[in-house]
C-alpha cells in the first residue's frame, strides 16, 4: 500500500467540527477495509492561521482515498501520493 496524502482548504472549522471531520475519516476508512477496500487513516495536521488541513492515508490507490473522503462527506482539494517520513 502507498502513502496518500488529502489536502483541505476549511475556512472557519471549529475544534469540535475538526475532531468530527477525523472521526468519519477514521471510521469511514474502517468500514471500507471491513467491505474488502483497505484503507487507513494515519493521521492529520492542522494549520489554524491558515485554514488548512492535511490528512496521511495509506491504500492501493488514490481513487479509494476519495472515495472514503466522499462517503464521510469530508470536502478536499486534492489527493496525491506522499511520503511519510516519519522515523
Amino acid at each position: 500500500m502507498s502513502v496518500y496524502m488529502v489536502e483541505r482548504e476549511l475556512p472557519g472549522i471549529s475544534m469540535d467540527q475538526l475532531a468530527g471531520a477525523q472521526k468519519a475519516a477514521i471510521d469511514t476508512s474502517k468500514q471500507f477495509t471491513k467491505e474488502g477496500k483497505p484503507v487507513e487513516y494515519i493521521r492529520s495536521m492542522y494549520v489554524p492561521g491558515e485554514a488548512k488541513v492535511m490528512c496521511l492515508f495509506k491504500a492501493e490507490n488514490a481513487d479509494t482515498v476519495r472515495e472514503v473522503n466522499d462517503a464521510a462527506k469530508i470536502p478536499y482539494n486534492r489527493v496525491v501520493e506522499a511520503m511519510d517520513l516519519t522515523p
